[in-house]
């Protein structure tokens, strides 16, 4: 459990479309299931050199990757879940989440060409068949790394300070790169070769950028100020302090398509990357915090911006332009339970859980939301819910002033500051459980964590979560904690007086973890001259011994008021109170066989020493009594001494001593540890002495580690065979594990390689260990404040093995994401949502939640959805699947509550609704959205468009409606009118109707901007959507010493031509007989549409590049078999240039080449092939009807061939997961 994340961390975090979120804290990310809002696993980064520290974690993203299909992986293969991070010391680490390790490192070989300077951000990129990484090193160079070569492929040194890279959503090829001085880069990756990255610059205008100079050079000289106290904050860049520059793309499949917004930190920025030109810009109103990031664009209609100071700004577009103005802002922290000043908010992140890019899955009549989480620096995250009305109702109600609804779902409370120390709960055989008896109280399963800031923190390592949190001692660093039996902490802090006088004021605070109070006890009015350095309790929590610098030691009776009986003044080096006995075993322990070296041939061990005990009746008469409690010290002459503790005397324990050469007077002791009847020291140049307080029996060995600072007994169980385990922790921070029951101890340690880079302040075991085979537990206290648990195996051969403690035995709620199921199961999963199960199969209501846990027996298919459907693959192995996913089920680790009723009110709509649901839970946002819209097409198909075509306000009213639209219970008339009615990816000309609006719409944008190129684009738009008249009326206003006169001149005459007779007239009289320019190819593609070659016009226009403006052009002018044909050579060229399998679907159903639909979908995922037939087969003969055998449209009815292979193949595809998934063989 790492510390909070802190501004050195540069605000990184990440969600994936897994719903797993990553951000850094330190050195360490962090994974965070944001569904149950759980801890799930920190990934430290390791240290550069052994010698050096972690560096701090600075950029970090998830590979935007859903979860492939099961068909073309090897289902035997662990699932990969990857991330990219960079710390600041230049190195890029490509995190295996699943196995916890780091897969590639890039930037850290010289071989490489790795740079110098931090890496300030990532940004995934798409070149078929792998993904490249694109990372700012330093203040003004970008790289993009191909992993798989660990080597750069393209480099770019910008004269200005980079900030921010941003990938398009929607075209993975495409990135951008920001600059603080309004350097913006666009980037286009087509290969993995130098030559194959194209890029393009521009410069924004902002009134911010301005400014930026002024603002450079009074950061730099206030920086130079602060330099001698804060050298970390003046060795970051100012980017890395809160408030660079942003960009975003616009995440809209409509008219925003290329929009980029860009984010400074007072004033947002609308760049259309098509135009090349900023559309508007808007100044931050007075009295709000600068800008932090840019959280969620919704539909590009609305936008929720993040600021400095934890609020949260909404913003709704204005109608007919891309101006936004402010309308609501809300507070990213709690009023209630919030300290003065309030946490400073470091990162928001938006979560699309469920939303595929902006669509969801939900019922319309819900009032549409956004998820985002928010990071603040007290070690707490934050889960928010944005309510608001959908982009339907916001466009039926422009000029209604409206209210959004930000709601507090979730809460994960972690690390408020660095760990300093820690106390673990010892085991007694005087302190008794409070309902009476006279059994001995267990240990307390929890460990106490003493912070920086002045709390303490309870965690469980079972469920490795944070239980309670106290603030007691007023941001004052803890500097000590100590459990006081099972109920009760205390803990020390102190301050220093300053000014005449000086002295110390010591702070002791009485904690009872169960009522959660705490008040002071040993108030003095006057500083005292000595601070405090520590603090002793006994295992009973009945005494406490106070530790002091140069004064005499204390010893409290910890009653319900604490009283000190007395003091003592010796000068005390270290003290240990006595733990308990270990447990007497059952059989005599064998003793080692492993011969013994020369320099201990005759040791004894602390086994013998303990068979020897167990085997004289005098050991059994020497008992003390059970009431007393003793102590051991050591004295800075190097004495040493046992005393007891009865009631309220001390007195001398009169231990038998060792040989007169066991301690040296000149060798200080500076560590011990006291198990009775065996005391183990260590002193400051590395020796480790054991000593048998009944019995005089000693020993002694150098560890060749240096100084000891601290020694810990393993807890040892009944039947253990060993009793001599002791954890020691060095003056160096490292530390190391020695059995003192073998003959060479050193040759037997256990020395941590894997954590070098990790160093240690403090160390202590876990007590809870029962049985001999149950691990030990470690805690750990690091240098850079966090605190871990390691689990050490020890094994029957030498030495111990260790590895990261597990923490899947006890969560108080499932895991849902689906990343986390093993990647058969999770295949299984995906099958059975998209052949529809009910919702009683998850065992779930919205009343009683406790059926999850009820184990069904019997025939299980009678979950399954009952559909009109042809059957496809054999129902024998979807009964096999539903039992393979019976332990998931049962604890509830499939799906949420509200995934379970969105999915019961979606399966019924049909196969689409379901195929769409599964791709968007598993990640796959562009096939859930192909899934979406294949409805809607496949009926314009079938019936053809059976209404006239809708306004432009009605088209801007069906595009920008986002939802799962409109549900259906009626029949096939009422399915035809309520069908799916999400956003319409206009680009991909599924409505004519809807292009057609979408382009209308953008032209009003551009019809304010100014300036030659911006009218020789809009003059291609007028032309692309067939408004030859308002084309030429912009020609015609070409002045005549622009030097386009000429070029507009004759573009005008032509289109005039074919408008009217009287238009042409008119153009002809404006028209110069000495043209000798010639003209681009959109002049061309002007005169081919003047005189009605719109087919040849769509091709030229596809030969230059412009595939969305021929489609425009397809759109606005074609149809039957040319509308098509250009469709079809688009689909294409998705499939072979931008590898984008689902976007080419929709092009290819748009086109009416269902079969060539098929063919690509059954070349890279055939396992849904044969769902495609089955939506086909729906949207043909509808949801009510039965047939038993497949009625498909289109051509596909010609190509049954092809059809049988694909239902063939699922069939088969069936039985293989079947068979990994359950062990049963099929052939």
């Amino acid at each position: 459990m790492p510390g909070p994340a802190s501004r050195e961390n540069a605000g990184c975090a990440d969600c994936s479309a897994h719903g797993l979120l990553a951000y850094g804290a330190g050195s360490a990310i962090v994974l965070v299931d944001v569904r149950s809002m759980q801890l799930l696993l920190v990934l430290p980064m390791p240290a550069p050199r052994p010698s050096l520290p972690a560096s701090y974690v600075s950029a970090l993203q998830w590979l935007p990757q859903g979860l492939p299909h099961s068909a073309m992986e090897d289902l035997s293969a662990p699932q990969k879940l990857q991330l990219a991070a960079g710390d600041r010391q230049g190195r890029i680490a490509i995190w295996d989440v699943s196995s916890g390790l780091v897969a590639t490192w890039l930037g850290d070989d010289k071989n490489t060409g790795s740079s110098s300077g931090g890496v300030y951000n990532l940004c995934w990129i798409h070149s078929h068949p792998s993904w490249l990484l694109a990372a700012i090193h330093g203040a003004n160079l970008l790289v993009i790394w191909d992993p798989r070569s660990r080597s750069a492929i393209w480099r770019y040194d910008a004269a200005d300070t980079l900030t921010c890279l941003r990938c398009d959503p929607l075209d993975s090829r495409q990135l951008c790169a920001l600059g603080v001085k309004g350097l913006l880069l666009s980037i286009l990756v087509t290969g993995t070769e130098n030559n194959s990255v194209l890029s393009k610059s521009y410069q924004l205008e902002a009134r911010s950028i301005g400014d930026h100079d002024e603002r450079e050079r009074s950061s730099s000289s206030a920086s130079s100020a602060r330099a001698s106290n804060s050298t970390t904050a003046a060795a970051l860049p100012s980017m890395m302090m809160g408030t660079s520059a942003r960009c975003h793309f616009s995440s809209s499949f409509g008219a925003s398509r290329g929009i980029l917004y860009v984010v400074l930190p007072r004033e947002i920025v609308v760049f259309d990357l098509h135009l090349g030109m900023t559309l508007s810009s808007m100044p931050l109103p007075r009295g709000c915090a600068k800008f932090l990031d840019l959280v969620a664009d919704v539909g590009g209609e609305l936008l929720f911006f993040a600021h400095v100071d934890g609020k949260l700004s909404s913003w709704k577009r204005k109608e007919n332009s891309q101006v936004f103005s402010i309308v609501q802002i809300d507070s990213l922290m709690p009023s209630f339970g919030t300290p003065v000043p309030p946490p400073s908010v470091l990162a928001v992140t938006f979560c699309p859980i469920g939303m595929p890019h902006g669509v969801e899955l939900e019922p319309p009549k819900q009032q549409a939301h956004i998820t985002f989480v928010s990071v603040s620096d007290d070690g707490r995250l934050w889960e928010w819910r944005m309510k608001h009305d959908s982009l339907h109702q916001l466009s039926e109600n422009s000029n209604v002033e409206f209210a959004f609804q930000l709601e507090l779902t979730g809460q994960l409370h972690l690390l408020p500051s660095s760990v300093i120390t820690l106390a673990v709960a010892v085991p007694s055989l005087l302190a008794t459980m409070s309902g009476g008896g006279n059994a001995a109280a267990p240990s307390v399963p929890l460990v106490a964590l003493a912070t920086q800031s002045g709390t303490l923190e309870l965690h469980d390592p079972s469920a490795h979560a944070i239980t309670s949190s106290f603030s007691v001692h007023n941001n004052n660093a803890v500097r000590g904690i100590r459990w006081l039996g099972n109920t009760r902490l205390v803990s020390f802090s102190y301050t220093e007086v300053k000014g005449k006088g000086g002295g110390f004021i010591n702070k002791l605070v009485l904690t009872c973890i169960r009522s959660g109070q705490s008040r002071c006890f040993r108030v003095l009015q006057k500083p005292e001259r000595a601070p405090m350095r520590a603090l002793r309790t006994s295992p009973s929590g009945r005494y406490m011994l106070i530790l002091f610098r140069e004064a005499p030691a204390e010893v409290w009776a910890m009653t319900k008021n604490p009283q000190m009986l007395r003091s003592l003044a010796l000068p005390f080096t270290v003290m240990e109170w006595a733990l308990p006995p270990a447990p007497k075993p059952s059989d005599p322990p064998q003793l080692p066989s492993h011969r013994p070296s020369l320099a201990y041939r005759e040791r004894p061990t602390i086994a013998s020493t303990v068979a020897a005990a167990n085997a004289s009746p005098a050991a059994d008469a020497s008992q003390q009594d059970e009431t007393a409690e003793s102590f051991a010290f050591a004295l800075v002459n190097g004495s040493l001494g046992v005393f007891e503790l009865r009631g309220r005397r001390v007195r001398d324990f009169k231990p038998k001593w060792p040989v007169s050469s066991f301690v040296l007077t000149d060798v200080l002791v500076t560590a011990m540890a006291y198990r009775m009847p065996h005391v183990v020291m260590g002193d400051r140049v590395g020796n480790l002495r054991w000593w048998d307080v009944t019995s005089g029996s000693s020993s002694s060995f150098n560890t060749h580690r240096g100084g000891i600072r601290r020694i810990k007994f393993a807890p040892v169980s009944a039947n253990d065979s060993t009793r001599g385990r002791v954890a020691v922790l060095f003056n160096d921070n490292t530390f190391a594990v020695y059995d003192l029951d073998t003959q060479d101890p050193v040759a037997n340690s256990l020395v941590q390689p894997q954590l070098a880079g990790m160093l240690v302040l403090e160390l202590d075991w876990y007590p809870l260990r029962i049985e001999k085979q149950d691990p030990l537990q470690l805690c750990l206290v690091g240098a850079d404040g966090s605190f871990r648990m390691l689990e050490i195996q020890t094994t029957k051969g030498r030495g111990s093995r260790s590895m990261v403690a597990s923490w899947e035995k006890s969560r108080p709620m499932p895991v849902y994401s689906p990343a986390l199921l093993p990647y058969p199961q999770a295949s299984a999963f995906r099958i059975l949502l998209q052949t529809g199960v009910s919702a009683s199969w998850f065992g779930t209501s919205p009343v009683d939640r406790s059926k999850s846990l009820v184990e069904f027996s019997g025939d299980l298919r009678q979950f399954l959805l009952e559909t009109n459907l042809p059957a496809i693959g054999d129902s024998v192995v979807l009964e096999i699947l539903l039992k393979a996913l019976e332990p998931f089920r049962r604890t509830g680790r499939l799906l949420d509550a509200q995934s379970i009723r969105n999915y019961t009110a979606l399966s019924k709509q049909g196969c689409a609704s379901r195929l769409a649901f599964a791709a968007a839970h598993f990640g796959n946002y562009f096939e859930a959205l192909f899934w979406l819209q294949l409805p809607r097409a496949l009926a314009l198909l079938v019936d053809g468009p059976t209404e006239p075509a809708p306004t432009l306000k009605e088209s801007l009213s069906s595009f920008r409606e986002q939802g799962s639209a409109k549900l259906s219970n009626d029949n096939e008339n009422s399915r035809k009118e309520q069908t799916w009615s999400t956003k319409k990816m206009a680009a991909f000309a599924c409505d004519r109707a809807t292009v057609r609006a979408v382009s209308e719409e953008r032209i009003s944008w551009h019809k304010t901007l100014g300036g030659d190129e911006a009218a020789q684009k809009l003059v291609h738009e007028y032309v692309s959507a067939g408004d030859f008249e308002a084309a030429v009326t912009l020609l015609l206003a070409t002045p005549p010493e622009n030097p386009h006169f000429y070029v507009d001149a004759l573009r005008a005459v032509t289109l005039a031509a074919a408008v009217s007779p009287g238009l042409h007239e008119l153009a002809i009289k404006v028209v110069a007989a000495n043209m000798v320019a010639t003209d681009d190819s959109l002049g061309g593609t002007h005169l081919l549409c003047a005189v009605g070659r719109y087919q040849e016009a769509c091709s030229q226009l596809q030969d230059a590049g412009r595939w969305e403006d021929a489609c425009t052009l397809a759109a606005s002018k074609l149809s039957g078999p040319e509308l098509s044909r250009v469709l079809e050579r688009w689909a294409e060229h998705v499939l072979q240039t931008e590898h984008n399998i689902w976007k080419a679907l929709t092009l290819f159903v748009a086109a009416g080449a269902l079969s060539d639909a098929l063919r690509a979908l059954n070349a890279q995922c055939p396992d849904v092939a044969a769902l495609f037939l089955l939506a086909c087969h729906e949207a043909k003969a509808g949801v009510g009807s039965k047939l038993d055998s497949l009625d498909l449209p289109g051509d596909l009815a010609q190509h049954m061939e092809d059809v049988n292979a694909v239902c063939e193949f699922y069939s088969h595809h069936q039985r293989r997961l079947s068979q990994q998934c359950s062990g049963l063989n099929f052939y």
